[in-house]
């Protein structure tokens, strides 16, 4: 499973273990699984898609701008704001 956290400069918005996280990043969507390479983007304002199970539907989570990484914990995105 996926370490998923996202953040906003006034709290821990999320913090769990999913399949998969497919975020809005400034040069395209790019999804994200356990075992992703290193990898850090720039996200532009949209929804973030979280996959609990492979075949589940993805809960999406509202995002304004912000960045976010990947490296061996898992998937970080810091929002500028987050919306549920």
């Amino acid at each position: 499973m996926l370490h998923f956290e996202l953040v906003t400069p006034e709290k821990l918005v999320r913090s769990e273990e999913v399949y998969m996280v497919v975020v809005p990043g400034t040069e395209g969507d790019f999804g994200v699984l356990e075992g992703h390479a290193p990898f850090m983007s720039t996200v532009r304002d949209g929804g973030v898609q979280v996959y609990r199970t492979q075949d589940g539907t993805p809960e999406i989570i509202a995002i304004k701008g912000g960045f976010a990484e990947v490296n061996a914990k898992g998937l970080t995105v810091l929002a500028e704001h987050a919306g549920e």
